[in-house]
């Protein structure tokens, strides 16, 4: 019985399994029995059909009847999609692929998807995004928010999982307003149009219409330097939001979050509840956010994923769970990663605060044991 349990299930009535399971998550679902079963049918079906992680399994001498419960399942190093086709997905149904940022000439992770994946994402980012940054506010018109996203729109940058993310956000909460304020440089490099975001602002606060500001840091950055030049200082009206993501990579000086709040209140009057900050990555599905907009914040820069997420803190030197509040690489296990792998070892420094982690940095030579295993497939 332990091993039929564990075997490969259909993939469409995996699929099935894991879109209910997103679904009716609450805040005590991930780490019941339920997510167990899932996570460990889930491992069997990428044991199958991922060959890289098969080999890695392996090599571990793990496989799906060898083990009980979702935290022993082995966790891929993230390294791994710059290396390999981390896909269950046959070539010819790899309709899409997303692709890490990078600086110029750097190798990127790419992460595959087909029709299904992609319908799965978007069932696991709307509903933890509408949780987390529109939250059903009273101040948000009807009909829609005006959405300006500070990034080239899809039709240009096809291959940015974090776009994707604002265009299934755009398509079912924008208002007929939103738009994109960035360009792509001949270098492939991320620009914004000032002009055509300085009249979209003019324009939702002379109708005294909430707007959302979404982008990447590097981005919030080149845009407050502009204002700065330009002596400009804007009181964006009551209810608009700021979601911030992503790091710098070169793209632009480096500010710490701390200062990057203190400057966004300073030049759009949006005080610092109604700014939060996103951490997802193109190897995910599911993202995390340090705070539910227009809400208190108990302590500041404390990520938590939805509930049907698990994470954990592995000490890099011993590769066990880290002490509470001690510091490791943070391990994330994602269902919504159905065709490509679960359980993901990262190189994002963290500690575990309460029901949520704290980020620290970047450890970027640093992998738990065992995960070196990788260098000999």
């Amino acid at each position: 019985m332990e091993n039929q349990r564990h075997s490969a299930s259909n993939p469409s009535d995996l699929l099935a399994r894991v879109r209910a399971f997103i679904a009716k998550a609450d805040a005590e679902q991930g780490s019941d029995e339920g997510f167990n079963r899932l996570a460990l049918d889930l491992f069997a079906f990428q044991f199958e059909g991922v060959p890289i992680y098969r080999k890695l399994c392996e090599k571990r001498g793990i496989g799906p009847s060898s083990i009980t419960h979702w935290s022993q399942i082995p966790a891929l190093p993230t390294s791994a999609f710059k290396e390999f086709a981390v896909s269950s997905l046959p070539e010819n149904e790899r309709l899409r692929v997303f692709c890490s940022s990078g600086t110029t000439g750097q190798v990127t992770s790419r992460h595959y998807h087909n029709d299904a994946s992609l319908s799965l994402y978007e069932a696991s980012l709307l509903p933890w995004f509408e949780r987390n940054f529109t939250n059903d506010s009273p101040a948000w018109p009807v009909g829609g928010v005006d959405f300006i996203f500070l990034t080239p729109s899809p039709n240009l940058v096809p291959r940015s999982s974090l776009v994707h993310m604002f265009e299934a956000v755009r398509q079912k909460l924008g208002g007929a307003d939103s738009f994109y304020a960035g360009k792509l440089e001949k270098d492939d490099s991320w620009s914004l149009e000032f002009d055509h975001m300085g009249s979209g602002l003019r324009r939702c606060i002379s109708n005294a219409r909430p707007v959302a500001l979404l982008g990447t840091a590097f981005s919030f950055v080149h845009w407050l330097d502009y204002l700065s030049a330009n002596k400009i200082q804007l009181r964006l009206p009551a209810g608009s939001r700021i979601m911030e993501t992503g790091g710098y990579k070169g793209r632009s000086r480096v500010v710490a979050k701390t200062e990057l709040r203190r400057l966004l209140k300073k030049y759009t009057a949006v005080p610092d509840s109604q700014i939060v900050t996103e951490y997802g990555m193109c190897e995910l599905s599911s993202q995390a956010y340090d705070g539910v907009a227009g809400q208190p914040r108990a302590s500041v820069g404390i990520f938590q994923f939805p509930p049907w997420v698990q994470t954990q803190i592995i000490s890099p030197e011993t590769g066990a769970v880290s002490a509470a509040g001690e510091t490791g690489l943070l391990r994330i296990f994602d269902p919504a990663n159905m065709y490509s792998v679960m359980a993901l070892q990262t190189e994002d420094l963290a500690a575990s605060r309460g029901d949520g982690f704290e980020l620290l940095g970047r450890a970027e030579s640093a992998e738990p044991r065992g995960c070196s295993l990788l260098a000999a497939i």
